[in-house]
């Protein structure tokens, strides 16, 4: 089994920077890729970003060059820069892992979500 705690939601101004963090404990040796969802109300969870252990990477063309995903493997950690952020990226950000690369399915992890909230 795998863990995965996140951390570095909050609310900020549309325009603003915020920072998550994801760290997971358990059977980590099994994970490959990590990554971003997000679910904003009465919409389905969507991805984000995912990294794979090699740090090859995948975007929704929603966060293209605004978000940015980054892994440390020695802390089993992944983070998602996010600049510029627009009130519709208002959602709960779930932390992913799994066995699978970038293009496969979501992992079988999830994180419980923390709540990102921009205002107008």
């Amino acid at each position: 089994q795998v863990q995965l705690v996140e951390s570095g939601g909050g609310l900020v101004q549309a325009g603003g920077s915020l920072r998550l963090s994801c760290a997971a404990s358990g059977s980590t040796l099994s994970i490959n890729a990590m990554g971003w969802y997000r679910q904003a109300p009465g919409k389905q969870r969507e991805l984000v970003a995912r990294i794979s252990s090699g740090a090859f990477t995948k975007y929704a063309d929603s966060v293209k060059g605004r978000f940015t995903i980054t892994r440390d493997n020695a802390k089993n950690t992944v983070y998602l820069e996010m600049h510029s952020l627009k009130p519709e990226d208002t959602a709960v950000y779930y932390c992913n892992a799994g066995r699978g690369s970038v293009y496969s399915s979501p992992g079988a992890y999830w994180g419980q979500g923390t709540q990102v909230t921009v205002s107008s």
